[in-house]
């Protein structure tokens, strides 16, 4: 068993499933991220509630943020396999193909879903990156770590800052591009996709895509707005 993982892990089957699995816990925890951004609408109380249970869940068994700890642990692992496994099938990919094609029937569809995952990706993850300095680490954020959940959030994307909040949206938009293509392929590597379900599952992918899409947009362009202050 020691020797077949990695074999599995080195073929391109095994790339695939990574990247299949550790894709749904990221649109898991997207979803998960979304319902909690959107309580935000329900009042300062409600969000700053939610977002305190957040790092108590599981007291007093466990300690404080135990449990959101882990949850980030495993979040940290898919995003790096993830990644690692998109990297690794592109490069096997062109070394497959050391000669590009100059056929005039090359798809323009399938062109742009890989430009789409390839520097939307990066865009994501330099995001990410920005979203952890602004609300896990409050480096960036205006109110910095002495205000409430709620005040951090409002003071992001106050009107006077609408940058962020376009930056923000650009992201977002890019995510819901990398969530519609990369479910889709999920369900291909994972095989469900047949001639009967072919429709209902592209239509399920660009569902979830436009939900999330949706739903984190809401958020910002709300506050920007003076919907919520």
């Amino acid at each position: 068993m020691a020797i077949a993982i990695p074999a599995i892990y080195r073929s391109t089957v095994g790339k695939k499933a990574v990247m299949a699995v550790t894709g749904g816990i990221l649109v898991l925890f997207l979803i998960t991220h979304m319902l909690g951004n959107l309580k935000i609408f329900l009042g300062a109380e409600d969000f700053n509630h939610y977002a305190h249970w957040l790092r108590t869940i599981g007291e007093p068994a466990v300690p404080h943020r135990t449990v959101l700890t882990l949850l980030e642990v495993v979040l940290a692992v898919s995003i790096v396999l993830h990644m690692w496994s998109a990297v690794s099938l592109a490069k096997r990919a062109a070394h497959a193909r050391p000669v590009k094609y100059q056929s005039k029937k090359k798809s323009h569809a399938q062109g742009y879903a890989v430009r789409t995952m390839r520097y939307g990706g990066i865009i994501i993850a330099l995001y990410v990156i920005w979203h952890l300095l602004d609300l896990t680490f409050f480096v960036v954020n205006p109110k910095g770590s002495d205000a409430t959940p709620y005040e951090r959030l409002v003071a992001d994307f106050d009107p006077s800052r609408w940058y962020i909040t376009v930056w923000y949206v650009a992201a977002v938009l890019l995510v819901g591009l990398h969530l519609n293509h990369g479910i889709w392929s999920a369900f291909q590597t994972l095989g469900l996709r047949s001639p009967r379900s072919h429709n209902a599952l592209r239509g399920l992918a660009a569902t979830v895509a436009a939900v999330v899409t949706l739903g984190f947009v809401a958020v910002p362009v709300s506050i920007t707005l003076g919907w919520v202050s």
